[in-house]
């Protein structure tokens, strides 16, 4: 099997696959077009830049890291997320969580040298995992950081967070296993109030105040935090959150990943799916364990076999399925579904 430094190395090249980092409600996510070059491809570094941004991972820290692949529920029923995540245990992943506006000094590790003599601050989210970061030269900017340093950027009557959206300053999400960067302008009134194509950022006051350190919809095992994550090709939802036709061969290189790295009591159950559909048995005799997670697991499997029965034209499998998702999807709709392109 190919090991994780491997799988890294291979998906930083790959345009498809996105990377992200940072909390539940605070993300700097990572993205490549098809033809886009880079200025930076380092697969000794586990580094790749282009104009839009960056993302590193620290080689020297992939032993430590725990993988945790993952499928979730969308929405909208014909569609579904996917990612590995990068995890460690919460005792290696805990950073400064620092509450208010701190200078951090010059960005020395930035992945483009370029960025070295920036300055980075941190924004003071609290996170557990990720100091979400600005880096910035600009002197306008950097006199207005620096007067408000301490304080919340949440506090009443404090405009910085104005500020910065209207300098657009670089953003930095700072990990124990790596970093992403953000060069592009910041979602908001600049942009047509959506996230620019491409590498971004996003910001969510309501969700950070939940304390979470990723989605309730997301399976992390017990004593992990996700410090990554890896967005390989979705076979379903095209770059931008559009709907796209069903590419199975996406779908079977992420069931591959799901069999190497995910939760085995999940592959377990999905496989029983599977193979239930294929001895044409009964929607009701199948016993779904109790749990969110597990309830999931079966709802992503049917939806996934109802994709590839389009394709296929199956009338007769598209029958079965539709039975079988009477019984164990569509009658628990809304539940544990999360935005599967937000900001677009």
């Amino acid at each position: 099997m190919i090991t994780l430094h491997d799988l890294i190395r291979d998906h930083l090249r790959l345009w498809q696959s996105g990377w992200s980092m940072g909390t539940f409600g605070a993300i700097a996510e990572f993205h490549q077009d098809r033809d886009e070059m880079p200025v930076i491809d380092d697969g000794y570094t586990l580094s790749r830049a282009t104009r839009r941004g960056a993302v590193h991972i620290d080689r020297k820290r992939v032993d430590q890291i725990v993988p945790v692949a993952y499928e979730t529920l969308s929405p909208r029923p014909n569609r579904w997320s996917q990612a590995v995540a990068l995890c460690m245990p919460d005792a290696l992943a805990r950073r400064a969580a620092r509450p208010v506006l701190t200078e951090l000094g010059p960005d020395d590790d930035a992945v483009r040298g370029i960025d070295r003599t920036g300055i980075l601050f941190d924004m003071g989210l609290s996170l557990p995992q990720c100091d979400f970061c600005i880096r910035t030269s600009d002197p306008k900017l950097l006199a207005v950081l620096r007067a408000n340093l301490g304080r919340s950027l949440f506090e009443p009557g404090n405009d910085t967070m104005h500020a910065i959206l209207a300098a657009h300053p670089h953003r930095v999400a700072l990990t124990n296993i790596g970093r992403v960067e953000v060069f592009q302008k910041i979602g908001g009134p600049d942009t047509g109030g959506v996230s620019p194509a491409g590498p971004h950022t996003h910001v969510l006051p309501k969700l950070l105040k939940t304390g979470r350190t990723h989605s309730a919809n997301t399976p992390i095992p017990a004593g992990l935090m996700p410090l990554a994550s890896l967005h390989p090709g979705n076979p379903v939802i095209g770059p931008m959150g559009e709907d796209t036709d069903f590419d199975p061969a996406l779908h079977r290189q992420f069931q591959d990943l799901l069999a190497a790295y995910g939760q085995p009591e999940f592959v377990r159950l999905k496989t029983a799916v599977l193979a239930a559909l294929r001895h044409s048995e009964k929607p009701e005799s199948f016993v779904v364990p109790d749990g969110r997670f597990e309830r999931g697991v079966v709802r992503l499997a049917l939806r996934q076999q109802a994709r590839l029965a389009d394709l296929l034209h199956d009338v007769e499998f598209m029958r079965q399925v539709a039975d079988w998702r009477r019984v164990h999807d569509q009658r628990f709709e809304g539940e544990d579904e999360d935005d599967d392109s937000p900001g677009h």
